[in-house]
Formats: structure tokens, C-alpha cells, sequence
């Protein structure tokens, strides 16, 4: 079973597709029984979208964005010194 390094938990892919942009994306179901959608984007970046309104967005180049279930927000960017 795939194990999701972000929240911890392994999980099951029950679906998988590409969608209008054409970024491909799959259905997750956990260990616990939730439900998560993955995104991989052409560009090269990835987005996670949990079943407790939880986001995260990494661009792939150095920016990242999470957003908590409580609506709280985390902005990281690459040093690029």
C-alpha cells in the first residue's frame, strides 16, 4: 500500500485521471478511511486537496502553500541567494 509522506498515512488509489487543464490527478482513500485528491501538473508542480478542507501546493521550483482545516495559512519560498 502507497504510503502518504505529507500526512503519514498509507492509502489506496480507487481513481485516476487527467483532467481539462490536462494535469493528471488520482483519488486517494487512507487507512482511516479519508478521502484525499492528489494533482500533478504538467508544470511540474503538485497539489494535495484532504477530505478535512486541508490543502497544500507545492509549485516545484521552491514555493510552497499550505492551508490548514482551520483556515490558517503557511507560505514557504526557495532561498534564492
Amino acid at each position: 500500500m502507497p504510503h502518504n509522506s505529507y500526512t503519514g498515512e498509507d492509502y489506496n488509489v480507487t481513481s485516476r485521471g487527467v483532467n481539462d487543464q490536462g494535469n493528471s490527478y488520482d483519488h486517494r482513500v487512507s487507512s482511516a478511511g479519508d478521502h484525499s485528491y492528489h494533482y500533478s501538473n504538467k508544470d511540474g508542480g503538485y497539489y494535495y486537496q484532504n477530505s478535512d478542507s486541508s490543502r497544500y501546493y507545492n509549485s516545484g521550483d521552491g514555493y510552497s502553500r499550505h492551508t490548514a482545516a482551520d483556515g490558517s495559512v503557511t507560505e514557504r519560498t526557495a532561498n534564492t541567494k
